[in-house]
């Protein structure tokens, strides 16, 4: 604990002592005068001490002294606000604010404080940005609003690897209907992340979802459409033996038996020590035919 608050009020009671002691130096006996001293220090020191310990806050003015490290997000938040109240112009309290508040699952008041922000730096952040965009989302239950797409294209146009920014916009082309766009978008940012991110399997869900909506003349699925993206979601992503089992037997289905031998060739070359794939790969390759 800072003992900075403490000594602060130790030189407050002694200053007030010191006030209170002048008359009392006209007292003529040095007996009276000591007793009646120590009793006014001990009244000045226990009262106001007490004073502030049940009406004031120690806890507040220990954190306000050793200034913003702290790790619980709840207790951060008042210190920023009353930063940017103080210092308006102070964008990077504005951008901690917006961070705590997100941490703080509040993104409504989130995304006013990256906002301001941006209105104090301007769109050359590609990670503000994002962030601004991502709160808007979760602000709006996860659809994606104009102000964040708008964001996002901000920040795409910046960095044009920003998984973020590549990921809500291809979300708001499907919001829009616009299957193609949205596939192809993330089946870029699919073959950019790692396996092992969580975002990975959530594009991989999404691209099949779109995939199986799109329909041809009369509402009806294209097969032509759906086998195309398999195709280039595994040219994305080829870590995905059972797809290229599926396309071999899509392709050998629609009488390309040229395009279900390559996809053969191409899966075998994905999994070349993975004896398990391989059997599946040879099996699949025996029942179609494609030897």
């Amino acid at each position: 604990m800072s003992a900075i608050p403490y000594i602060g009020f130790a030189l407050v009671a002694a200053i007030a002592v010191i006030i209170a002691a002048i008359p009392l130096f006209r007292i003529e006996s040095k007996k009276t005068r000591y007793s009646v001293l120590a009793a006014a220090a001990l009244f000045i020191v226990g009262v106001g001490g007490g004073s502030y310990y049940l009406t004031g806050r120690p806890h507040l003015a220990q954190r306000e002294a050793s200034g913003l490290d702290t790790r619980e997000v709840n207790g951060l938040i008042p210190f920023l606000i009353q930063r940017v109240r103080q210092y308006p112009g102070d964008a990077q309290a504005w951008r901690y604010l917006g961070e705590a508040y997100m941490s703080a699952r509040d993104p409504r008041n989130a995304a006013k404080a990256f906002g301001k922000v941006i209105e104090l730096k301007g769109q050359s952040d590609p990670a503000l940005n994002a962030a601004y965009g991502e709160a808007l989302v979760a602000a709006s239950n996860g659809a994606v609003p104009p102000e964040a797409e708008k964001a996002f294209a901000a920040a795409l146009a910046i960095d044009p690897s920003s998984a973020p920014a590549r990921f809500y916009l291809g979300l708001a082309k499907a919001e829009r209907k616009d299957a193609a766009g949205a596939i192809a978008l993330w089946q870029s940012l699919l073959a950019d992340i790692p396996v092992s991110s969580p975002l990975h399997q959530v594009l991989v869900d999404r691209i099949a979802i779109l995939t199986s909506q799109t329909a041809g003349p009369g509402g009806k699925p294209n097969p032509r459409a759906m086998v195309d993206m398999l195709a280039a979601r595994l040219k994305a992503d080829p870590n995905d033996a059972l797809g290229w089992v599926r396309l071999m037997r899509a392709y050998t289905v629609l009488g390309e038996t040229e395009k279900a031998q390559r996809a053969l060739s191409d899966a075998r070359k994905a999994f070349p020590d993975n004896k398990d794939a391989q059997t599946a790969f040879n099996t699949a390759a025996k029942a179609l035919k494609l030897n």
